[in-house]
């Protein structure tokens, strides 16, 4: 089984760290809500796991994907966290992005257009825009979160995204 431990810093800090175990699925990305209430996890199975830091509880098991999870991230006021399916997985891997409602477990809305896997993601600071990034040509898209819908398609693979503060610029690593 994966083992996966979530420390508080600082070093000062002598409580035992919170260990949190998912059998079966290697541990890929784990984010924090902006609260530090919550943990998330992508593995290499095809779920995404929740849990209340402070008790170490499982709170919900997000179902949806068809394919090996990468990343999660939390949006700004920590009610929606975005999963994305690919990176190191198989090279034909679908590109899945899903948007879940923080507090019941359940997917927001569909959010469809890569084809292949996708690598990167960011939320705007708003928390109304998430980008990512995927394989193939046009790679970059931007989502409106409320409605999973593209607002815009920029023709460029970028490896990692990330929003200003008053969310006017994406910056995009890419190259390589």
């Amino acid at each position: 089984s994966e083992t996966f431990v979530f420390k508080r810093l600082p070093a000062q800090v002598k409580k035992p760290a919170a260990i949190f175990k998912a059998p079966g699925s290697y541990t890929l990305d784990v984010a924090l809500s902006p609260d530090g209430k919550l943990l998330a996890r992508a593995g290499t199975g095809e779920t995404v796991d929740l849990w209340d830091v402070a008790t170490g509880k499982k709170l919900h098991t997000l179902k949806g994907h068809t394919a090996p999870l990468f990343k999660v991230a939390f949006s700004p006021d920590g009610k929606t966290l975005a999963s994305v399916t690919g990176g190191w997985g198989p090279n034909d891997c679908a590109g899945e992005v899903k948007l879940w409602d923080v507090a019941t477990g359940k997917e927001r809305v569909p959010v469809k257009g890569h084809r292949l896997r996708v690598w990167s993601m960011a939320f705007s600071a708003d928390g109304k825009t998430l980008a990512t990034s995927s394989d193939g040509p046009a790679a970059v898209k931007l989502w409106d979160v409320a409605t999973g819908t593209e607002k815009m398609e920029l023709g460029v693979f970028a490896w990692s995204l990330a929003f200003s503060p008053d969310g006017k610029t994406l910056a995009m690593g890419v190259g390589g």
